[in-house]
């Protein structure tokens, strides 16, 4: 016999304490959902302040890169001021002024360094 069809027949054989569980499970689908739509606005304003603010973690790769950036350019002039300084050698002018040039960003560049600008 269906079920609906009890029920109308003999809603007296259905005791309350037969009810409250059957409620109670039926009931737990919507408690979760009214759960989870009474939390969205604090999910959503958490994920807002995690994409604004900058973890430390993230602030100490973000200048472990700028380092590292700045270190390889560094190098790169640092190669290019030994090549300038061996054209000057060769009696090459403007490898002198190139090479000068290139000293003076690289002091620029140093971790410490004041920057001196003429």
């Amino acid at each position: 016999m269906n079920p609906r069809t009890l029920l109308k027949l003999a809603p007296s054989l259905l005791a309350p304490s037969l009810l409250a569980p059957a409620a109670a499970l039926l009931l737990t689908g919507c408690l979760s959902t009214a759960g989870k739509i009474v939390t969205a606005p604090v999910r959503i304003a958490g994920s807002a302040v995690d994409a604004v603010t900058t973890s430390q973690s993230e602030a100490d790769e973000k200048r472990g890169r700028q380092m590292r950036e700045q270190e390889e350019k560094l190098g790169k002039m640092q190669r290019q001021y030994q090549k300038h300084l061996r054209q000057c050698d060769q009696g090459d002018r403007q490898a002198c002024n190139k090479a000068r040039d290139d000293y003076a960003d690289m002091q620029y560049l140093m971790p410490g360094a004041v920057p001196q600008r003429r």
